[in-house]
Formats: structure tokens, sequence, C-alpha cells
């Protein structure tokens, strides 16, 4: 189920997926300024705008934009040939855990008023700029089943899923 959610099964290459995210930048921005403009425009727009961003409005938009986001980066890792149900949730736990330090120990952040450390910023670059620019792995093997000939009968595996994925990251 989470594979058609969040695009787990598709894939995107480089182009598609940097055109991508100008298209959702530019409908978010555009739907941020129509809300916020319409907002500030009447004679008590700063309440309007306060209540607002503490309301549902505010969170569904937060919402969507992250499920496009996740959704893009799962197909973008996936063309990569990587697995987007390992990378992304590394990814987050990375960010948290890179937070957690910032605000643990000040000394290591970036700055006082950062919550981020050299470490976890470094990373977070690198995995961006893999996203926009690693090579797509079409002649690599795919986490795809092998295709099977039109006559034979469906092998069962003895392995689910989970377990063939956990081989496939350790290396077995």
């Amino acid at each position: 189920m989470l594979g058609f959610l969040f695009g787990f099964n598709a894939r995107i290459g480089r182009l598609h997926y940097f055109l991508s995210l100008f298209g959702v930048g530019f409908a978010m921005g555009l739907i941020v300024y129509v809300a916020t403009g319409i907002a500030l425009s009447s004679t008590n727009g700063i309440t309007q705008l306060i209540s607002f961003s503490k309301g549902w409005g505010a969170i569904t938009l937060g919402m969507i934009f992250l499920w496009i986001s996740y959704t893009l980066q799962s197909m973008r890792f996936r063309d990569m040939g990587w697995d987007p149900v390992c990378v992304i949730p590394g990814w987050i736990a990375l960010l948290i855990f890179d937070r957690l330090i910032a605000t643990k120990f000040p000394a290591v952040s970036l700055g006082p008023e950062s919550n981020q450390t050299i470490v976890g910023a470094l990373v977070h670059l690198g995995l961006v700029l893999a996203l926009l620019f690693w090579p797509s792995a079409r002649d690599a093997a795919d986490f795809d089943e092998p295709r099977r000939r039109s006559g034979t009968p469906p092998r069962r595996d003895q392995a689910s899923v989970a377990a063939r994925r956990m081989a496939r990251i350790s290396g077995n």
C-alpha cells in the first residue's frame, strides 16, 4: 500500500525531478501568496494571518507539500537504484538525531541560533545534490522481480518481501 501512496514503485529522472521541484515550489508559493495576500488586504489582516497559520488550512497545506516532496524523493531514489524505504527514514532519523545533538550540545552546532551540526548539514547537502545530479540506474539491478517467461508458472519464494529487502541491504 505504501508503494502506491508514496511512489515507492515508480521512477522519475533527473530532469523531471528538477522540473517537478520548480512546479511544486511555484504552486505552493502561489497558494501561500494567495492565502496571505487576501489576509493582508483586509483591515484586520495580521489577525487573519495569525489565525490562518494556526488553523487547519496551514496544516493541510504543509501535509500536502510534505506528501508531494516525499513522493518525488522516493521516485528519484528509486530511479537512482537506492531503496527509498530505507533511505528516507534514515535521512529523517539523521536529521532528528542531528537536531538533538545540536540542541543538547550548542558548542557543536553551526551557530548560536542554529539547530544543526556541520555533519548533518553536509549529509543533507550531499543527499540533496545526489537527488539532483546522481545518474539513473537503468542498467543496474533494480528492485523489481526478475521477468519470467509467459509459459512458466510463477515461482514461490520462501523469503518474504521484508527479508529480501534486508538481505539486499546487508549484501547477502
